[in-house]
């Protein structure tokens, strides 16, 4: 067990829905800042935004005080991605590492493009369907370098080192081996799933080949060093909200109380009142109809 636990608030598939954090001690954190990015040696604690085979496009609120999930909004509706066939929604359990920051302010060397201000994004192929806002250890298995509109986007490909076939996955050979079509699927996924929106297609650094795990692991770690000159005030964050709990060097730094005061003044927490439809797929279409 991860000890770090999760909060609803308000129904889901609404503007006001978000997803809380917290520590074993039950106190509201940022899954952006207080949780570690290492959850031990070569594992990473990922934090899980979107289940697999679902359509709606959570993330990480980082301009929110604490950044709790939410449902991402576009000219003023709450966002789905369609079923680009042949798949249904997200076709891995999709989620960010926590602490880490793909600077804006960074033009890439492998892909000439500044970064896309998120925390990086991580694909993870193991057999669970994972609940939003889970916890989970992850063994980053290889990466692949996206350009989404101009800007850096890397996809970490991972897999829950509690899966039952975590020990066969060491690097990305692994998955092209054990996973026949997957990484193949995967790319077809990210450079065709704006096009239903009327977007063009993403394009890819290195022909759109996946590094291996050093490679990875290298590009997770700069990453790191950029969010902790983000947290520590040494970047301009041009908006983003580095309100955290734990990181003692930051000036943005709150005690529980003024965590719990943020959470406290939004709706209630979504129990039973919560309806979520049954059927996913025909509210899905009423929505984008």
């Amino acid at each position: 067990m991860s000890g770090f636990s999760s909060e609803e608030r308000a129904a889901p598939f609404t503007l006001e829905y978000r997803v809380f954090l917290k520590n074993e001690k039950g106190q509201y954190i940022s899954p952006f800042h207080d949780i570690p990015i290492y959850a031990d040696k070569e594992v990473f604690h990922m934090v899980v935004e979107v289940p697999r085979w679902s359509n709606a496009k959570m993330e990480i609120a980082t301009k929110d005080p604490l950044n709790p999930i939410k449902q991402d909004v576009k000219k003023g509706k709450l966002r789905y991605v369609a079923n680009l066939f042949p798949y249904k929604g997200y076709i891995w359990n999709y989620g960010a590492i926590p602490q880490t920051w793909e600077d804006p302010g960074h033009n890439d060397k492998h892909t000439g493009c500044c970064g896309d201000n998120d925390p990086i994004d991580v694909c993870e192929i193991g057999s669970k369907v994972c609940a939003r806002g889970e916890i989970i250890r992850v063994k980053v298995l290889g990466i692949l370098a996206m350009i989404d509109e101009g800007e850096t986007d890397w996809k970490v490909i991972a897999i829950n080192v509690e899966d039952p076939d975590a020990a066969n996955y060491n690097d990305i050979n692994d998955v092209k081996r054990l996973k026949p079509g997957y990484l193949e699927a995967t790319v077809d996924w990210f450079r065709r799933y704006k096009v239903p929106d009327g977007k063009p297609e993403n394009e890819f650094a290195f022909n759109a080949e996946f590094k291996d795990k050093s490679f990875a692991i290298d590009i997770i770690e700069s990453t790191h060093d950029y969010w902790r000159a983000l947290v520590t005030k040494k970047t301009d964050g041009k908006g983003i909200s580095c309100m955290n709990t734990t990181v003692s060097e930051s000036p943005f730094q709150c005690d529980p109380d003024a965590a719990k005061a943020i959470v406290d003044a939004l709706p209630p927490p979504c129990e039973s009142a919560c309806t979520i439809p049954t059927d996913v797929d025909k509210w899905f279409h009423h929505q984008k109809n």
